[in-house]
């Protein structure tokens, strides 16, 4: 249910080549997840569910949480206790079917996340004529991180020094959600070099047809003239000859029918279950996109949208990787959520976008093109059903995503630099600001949901930071009332800020309190029991709790790459921001179809309050 980015700090450096270490050495020894005492993660909710509750709402769901902790929640909590001792990660199995699997919804539209590539603020400015030249340097880079991941030689990450668990790593390449009638699967055929042979070749979508090309010829990689020769070939053919199917636009579809169409699909005729696994296999999909959105590095906007609610018959909703390339040289990732949090794919472009600038974005090897064989089309038998569910694929998808306002900005006035030099914390000034703006939009606190990683412990995924708290709603307050001082503002800002990163630091080391109450209302439903009246509280839904936090935030690293997903809820927003040294790009969705919201006018006031928060340090001499 819930999709966000990692709230990460270790995203400024680069990839070692030729390290020591291997980048999965230390998967066996790392801590198991930790299930945190009860009455802790009780008292956390209590201080949680504060701002949204008056005083009497506040009393009676103290009742109801006394009589939870000595009743039945200390049955579920030994229950969970004892499941802990069976399994590394007590939450990953959960995690992954109720967050994503499960879902029935389309997830392509309201789960997958997606970004802008930022190559256009230096030798990639938008062009025509340029997709296929850039699409190839950029291929070539990703294949050569797929090569050093095979090698074990990217650099294990850490937090300070703890090592963090690097399996989602392993999720990038040759990774494929599968619909099922009530619940999807993940098939991931990526292995190192020491585990064996792994599939490597690229599936390329373009005007609706499919093409499938090999990565390496008689042992040794394309090189980017290469897979030029491979991509203008596909171009080619799809510009002269008829549109295909689009049968990637079903992967948009609602799960379950998605499932029964792909089973259709499959008794049809059985070569399409080769076809289908040849896509699930590949390495990733290519997308060569015929529109040219319009970017400069101030508005990310269109690109931004479009890279994730752009033509679905050029993007395999289902993929972990789709690498867009748009006609004018613009670029943008499309990935599905399940198999794995932002943080995996930003160090990966990361490490592209490092060669990419080091080179100039030109290719500087040999012009040498082999006699390598040509794409493969992968022509799908079709009948005239599967061309009415695809035409109401694209019906269906097309009027969602026309409801959605997305803006994707940058901030320029000062960034991480400035804010460090006034010792605040860089993540939690923008979460403030977002408070802040959102309660001048709204005139109330908006429960927010922030990404923590919990990657210190085995399979570690996420943990929920709530950044609406009493603290922040005080001080919010106090910058709308005219008789505060300077001062007093000050102080609140800065109570604020401490107890925002205290909460941080206790959800990074596995002592959230969000999970641990999602396993327990699991063990309950596991069990047969009745849903604890905890979770039936309407202070539980109000706080944000079962994903209905009305604001769905993250913080997508201290990098060049900025992401989206889109609102939790009907009435909420999508924020996403990526922190640079001289400024801090934000990306904002909400749907027109709600009236109170409004993603240019949050953004712009949260611009504003960057401008505030500033200016308080100033005058109150921080």
């Amino acid at each position: 249910m819930i999709w966000g980015f990692y709230h990460i700090h270790i995203m400024d450096k680069q990839v070692l080549e030729s390290s020591e270490e291997r980048t999965f050495q230390y998967q066996n020894s790392l801590p198991s997840l930790p299930v945190p005492p009860l009455d802790e993660s009780l008292k956390k909710y209590l201080d949680a569910v504060k701002p949204f509750l008056n005083q009497e709402e506040y009393q009676r769901t103290e009742d109801i949480v006394k009589k939870f902790e000595n009743g039945i929640g200390k049955e579920l909590h030994q229950k969970l206790l004892e499941r802990a001792k069976t399994r590394r990660n007590w939450l990953e199995d959960w995690w992954l079917n109720v967050a994503y699997l499960d879902l029935r919804i389309s997830t392509q539209i309201y789960c997958n996340i997606g970004g802008p590539g930022p190559f256009i603020e230096n030798y990639w400015p938008p062009k025509e004529g340029t997709q296929i030249e850039r699409a190839c340097v950029n291929i070539w880079h990703t294949l050569k991180y797929w090569d050093l991941l095979r090698a074990e030689k990217v650099a294990i990450e850490r937090s300070g020094n703890a090592v963090l668990d690097m399996n989602q790593f392993r999720m990038l390449f040759c990774t494929c959600k599968i619909p099922g009638v009530t619940r999807d699967s993940i098939c991931n055929y990526f292995k190192t070099e020491t585990e064996g042979e792994c599939p490597s070749h690229l599936v390329v979508l373009c005007r609706g047809r499919v093409f499938a090309f090999d990565a390496i010829h008689e042992g040794n990689m394309l090189n980017p003239p290469e897979i030029f020769r491979q991509l203008t070939y596909i171009q080619k053919r799809c510009h002269s000859e008829p549109d295909g199917p689009g049968l990637a636009a079903l992967t948009s579809v609602e799960r379950t029918k998605w499932a029964e169409i792909r089973e259709y699909l499959i008794d049809l005729d059985p070569k399409n279950l080769t076809l289908l696994e040849k896509i699930q296999r590949s390495l990733f999909v290519v997308c060569l996109d015929d529109s040219s959105p319009h970017a400069t590095p101030e508005n990310y906007t269109e690109v931004t949208r479009l890279g994730l609610t752009g033509d679905p018959t050029v993007r395999w909703g289902d993929k972990s990787y789709n690498s867009i390339f748009f006609s004018n040289g613009t670029c943008g990732a499309f990935c599905d959520h399940s198999p794995f949090d932002a943080m995996a794919l930003i160090t990966m472009l990361s490490y592209a976008e490092g060669k990419i600038n080091e080179n100039e974005g030109k290719w500087k090897g040999s012009d040498k093109v082999r006699d390598i064989p040509w794409p493969e089309e992968l022509v799908f038998t079709v009948d005239q059903k599967i061309m009415n569910e695809i035409g109401h694929a694209k019906e269906s998808y097309y009027k969602k995503v026309s409801d959605l306002q997305l803006v994707n900005y940058a901030f320029i006035s000062f960034g991480k630099a400035l804010i460090r030099k006034k010792k605040l914390h860089p993540d939690t000034f923008v979460q403030l600001a977002l408070q802040l703006a959102y309660y001048k939009c709204h005139g109330r606190p908006g429960c927010c949901y922030e990404t923590a990683m919990t990657r210190r412990f085995y399979h570690g995924r996420t943990e929920t930071i709530r950044s609406c708290t009493m603290e922040a709603v005080e001080w919010c307050k106090s910058m709308l009332d005219p008789s505060a001082s300077a001062c007093q503002r000050q102080q609140l800002m800065l109570k604020a800020f401490a107890k925002h990163n205290k909460i941080r630091k206790e959800c990074e080391n596995g002592k959230g309190f969000d999970r641990h109450l999602l396993g327990l209302l699991l063990i309950a439903q596991e069990q047969g029991l009745p849903v604890p009246e905890l979770f039936v509280d309407t202070a539980f839904t109000t706080s944000g709790g079962g994903g209905n936090f009305v604001l769905s935030t993250s913080l997508t690293g201290y990098t060049k790459f900025s992401g989206s997903a889109l609102p939790m809820v009907h009435h909420g927003y999508g924020f996403f921001y990526a922190i640079r040294d001289d400024r801090i790009i934000v990306t904002c969705s909400s749907w027109k179809s709600c009236p109170e919201t409004d993603a240019e006018v949050l953004c712009r006031t949260v611009f504003q309050c960057f401008q505030d928060m500033l200016q308080l340090t100033v005058t109150a001499q921080l």
